[in-house]
């Protein structure tokens, strides 16, 4: 929950000798206010985006920053997540009613409203390090995720490993992502996020200082549960050696199953779950709350359950998918598993040919899967 990012609550849980499941107060402040962040990875080397040197206070401000990055450019809540408070600029004419209501939903999302700008890079890959720090200065890189697939910047589908990612441009990432772990003296389990752009050069985007919903993808590649070693870590364990030398196995997709109306617009859909059914066996898992009887509230984020896969390869990965969607059983409410069902079997998504404007340009069938 919000806990995890709250400095305040490390701070309080160090004061009182109990053991945050987080890194230090110092590094979430550091690492959770972005346009700080951003400045603390360019110091030491780590490429970034051209933005703004710090926050925009005004209309005025954005117009003279986004001049000098060019155009399009992307406004971001400096406390934020989640795609809120961020708004894509096109043209100036855009810029003013785009900077006042990014501030407005920051301010209602994180309850501060500070905005920093960023050149926006399009049709880039949404490219993120799992990583694992111990006490004792330890770092290792458990893997990258694919994040591009996404609806207004929010993630609906995860890989592991990317498949628009070379070896070498992997051991890259695995070494920009420990150097800026280190740099902030990091403890625990985080991720370390970038944007690839065409020509494969990425850039730091934000560090996220707990474990994310994606964390299964890796799991299951690495064989490893990584809420134990977050665990472990923070009792003062040392990372064991095989991490440092780990391979990845094989390839995991996963879903989030959101209680949402793709035949509506993607309307929310609350409600009593009156039958729920999901599909198990060899390379499959679930990670659920909710359960038959269960009554999905209107006030929380609309993720009800993740279908996680495994397989030798990532075709083999997708196919175990589509059965793995094809055997859930959801009734009462509408969730977004057709709309998934027709991600899946896209020629462009099956051939790996995907960015973060996918979706703008995938065209969903409502009725079902066809």
């Amino acid at each position: 929950g919000f806990l995890s990012e709250s400095s305040h609550f490390s701070k309080i849980c160090t004061e009182n000798k109990i053991e945050f499941i987080g890194p230090p107060p110092e590094t979430i402040d550091a690492m959770g206010n972005k346009s700080q962040a951003k400045k603390s990875m360019k110091k030491i080397g780590i490429p970034v985006i051209y933005g703004s040197d710090g926050l925009i206070n005004n209309v005025s401000e954005a117009e003279k920053e986004a001049e000098k990055a060019g155009y399009p450019i992307i406004l971001k809540a400096s406390a934020g997540g989640g795609g809120k408070g961020m708004r894509l600029v096109e043209n100036v004419a855009q810029i003013e009613n785009d900077f006042n209501t990014a501030q407005s939903e920051a301010e209602m999302s994180f309850n501060n409203g500070d905005l920093y700008l960023e050149k926006y890079i399009e049709k880039p890959r949404h490219i993120e390090v799992q990583i694992l720090a111990d006490k004792h200065g330890n770092v290792v890189a458990l893997g990258e995720r694919e994040c591009s697939i996404q609806r207004k910047h929010q993630k609906l589908i995860e890989e592991s490993p990317s498949s628009g990612v070379s070896e070498t441009i992997r051991k890259k990432l695995y070494k920009t992502a420990i150097s800026g772990a280190k740099a902030t003296n990091y403890i625990g389990a985080g991720t370390i996020e970038f944007l690839m752009d065409v020509n494969n050069d990425f850039f730091f985007m934000e560090m996220n200082t707990r474990i994310q919903v994606e964390h299964p993808v890796t799991e299951m590649v690495i064989g490893a549960d990584l809420i134990k070693y977050q665990i472990l870590c923070h009792a003062g364990m040392s990372i064991p050696s095989w991490m440092k030398d780990m391979k990845i196995r094989g390839h995991s997709i996963e879903c989030r199953i959101n209680a949402e109306d793709p035949d509506a617009n993607f309307r929310p859909s609350p409600g009593k779950i009156t039958s729920f059914h999901m599909p198990g066996g060899m390379g499959i898992r679930v990670d659920t709350h909710v359960y038959s009887g269960y009554s999905v509230p209107p006030n929380y984020d609309s993720m009800i359950a993740k279908l996680i896969v495994h397989a030798p390869t990532r075709k083999e990965a997708i196919n175990r998918m589509i059965g793995a969607l094809d055997e859930c059983v959801i009734e009462g409410i509408k969730t977004i598993i057709p709309f998934q069902k027709q991600i899946m079997t896209d020629p462009n998504f099956q051939n790996g040919n995907i960015d973060t404007s996918f979706l703008n340009n995938f065209h969903y069938k409502p009725g079902g899967y066809i």
